[in-house]
């Protein structure tokens, strides 16, 4: 009888061996796909669109196309896979890896809707059984104001003269004053404001704008409110619980609108804006002043940004310090830039030296203009003497996608192809005694935290 040599049973192992390695990769591989393809459309793609992009991505939105389907969806899944994987789409622009990560109106995908999103456009974008697709959320469609879903038809509303928007022209802007009276008896509180352009095609064309309240107070000194501040991707302004601000019956408004054109004249768009009052003779606690511009440029007096200057083909960086005269409380953090723009933060120096980064965006888009609101548990409260630094960053070359022309210097201007440089911070200042116990306050919610 004939035994095998030892060096033939040791091929004959390592022959089994790798048979068995390959049969295991092909069956991880296979686990793998059919993993993969249980991702469908119905079941695990349609919410997550219909949560976080059918608002902008429907027929009377902003977004260029409609996902609300699974035939809307299915044309446009690579292109949905990278947009979401750059975080481009859902726009939301800050840096994840530093500053304050917790914000009230966050819309940003989560790893894990990024990677399934990835998965199912891998396996194909399969659609599954189109009767467990989840219904369609209830979806505002320009016509009415986003806050009134929330607090109910505004107390009044205001409207701009009305203008018309050139199509395929440059920026365009309309700036006009109207009287303000009438519309309330006496000195109030406003709750929350928001403007808009006109439905429908207003809403198309209006990138940001202003509309501010200027009147005297009760001890005759002239002050300036805003009552409505728009920007493509900004909600109306909802103040914090027991937080208003004061407003008097007459005075003038003053609107300031920056128009986009599109591929067709808007004729006679009138800008709206709402007000939402607390109830008459009502006091709130903390009175705010609203979004309030800081710049980093000049220092915001006149020649306001004077000093920008941008060289061709060149990444510039700029600063701005102010120094707060009183403790304050920061509600929300609204970058604005113009196409070159790259990068914007925003730190807190402490009177004791301390320096903390409080927020920073680093994929800025002009296009967008979204105002970052801190959950309230985080929103920083600074001492009186807290220095505000800005800064800037500037991309004026050809990496840049949307830089018009890297060959051209750049200065400031209204323009989108000029330059701006500064910072909306909501705000809310804060007396010596107001600032002591809601920072004690604060403490004491940290420290029981902790303690868990």
């Amino acid at each position: 009888m004939m035994t095998s040599s030892p060096k033939f049973r040791s091929l004959q192992v390592s022959a089994m061996l790798s048979l068995a390695l390959v049969l295991l990769l092909a069956t991880a591989r296979a686990g793998a796909a059919q993993e993969q393809s249980s991702f469908t459309f119905s079941e695990d793609i349609a919410p997550i669109l219909f949560e976080n992009c059918a608002g902008c991505h429907q027929s009377s939105g902003i977004g260029p196309m409609p996902l609300l389907s699974y035939d809307d969806v299915r044309p446009y899944a690579a292109h949905i896979k990278r947009k979401v994987q750059s975080r481009e789409m859902p726009p939301w622009h800050l840096d994840p890896t530093i500053g304050i990560q917790a914000y009230k109106n966050d819309i940003s995908l989560t790893d894990s809707e990024i990677g399934r999103i990835a998965s199912w456009v891998d396996a194909g974008a399969p659609e599954g059984d189109p009767a467990l697709l989840p219904m369609l959320p209830m979806l505002a469609d320009g016509s009415e104001f986003h806050l009134e879903a929330l607090l109910g038809p505004p107390d009044f509303v205001v409207e701009a003269p009305p203008y018309t928007i050139a199509a395929n022209a440059q920026d365009q802007w309309w700036t006009q004053t109207t009287p303000f009276e009438g519309l309330i008896d006496s000195p109030r509180y406003v709750r929350a404001t928001e403007l808009k352009g006109s439905y429908p095609m207003g809403v198309k064309v209006l990138h940001h704008g202003h509309v501010t309240l200027a009147f005297e107070n009760e001890e005759g000194r002239r002050q300036s409110r805003p009552i409505g501040r728009q920007g493509i991707g900004k909600g109306g302004d909802l103040f914090p619980d027991d937080t208003g601000m004061l407003i008097g019956p007459t005075g003038s408004l003053n609107w300031n609108l920056h128009y986009f054109p599109i591929d067709e004249e808007v004729p006679n768009e009138s800008a709206l804006a709402a007000v939402w009052l607390y109830p008459e003779g009502y006091v709130p606690e903390y009175e705010t002043v609203g979004e309030q511009r800081f710049t980093a440029d000049r220092g915001g007096d006149m020649p306001w940004a004077g000093d920008i200057v941008i060289p061709p083909h060149s990444i510039k960086v700029q600063q701005g310090v102010h120094v707060l005269n009183r403790p304050a409380l920061i509600q929300s953090f609204r970058p604005h830039m113009h196409m070159r723009g790259r990068e914007q933060s925003l730190e807190a120096i402490y009177p004791n030296g301390r320096r903390e980064m409080l927020a920073r965006v680093d994929k800025y888009n002009h296009f967008w203009q979204i105002t970052y609101e801190f959950e309230e548990d985080v929103a920083p409260i600074l001492p009186k003497g807290t220095v505000l630094m800005i800064t800037t960053t500037w991309d004026n070359t050809a990496d840049n996608p949307v830089n018009p022309d890297p060959r051209q210097w750049v200065v400031f201007g209204q323009r989108g192809v000029d330059e701006m440089s500064h910072v909306w911070l909501g705000m809310t200042y804060l007396s010596d005694e107001q600032y002591e116990r809601l920072t004690l306050d604060r403490n004491r919610v940290a420290s029981a935290r902790d303690d868990r």
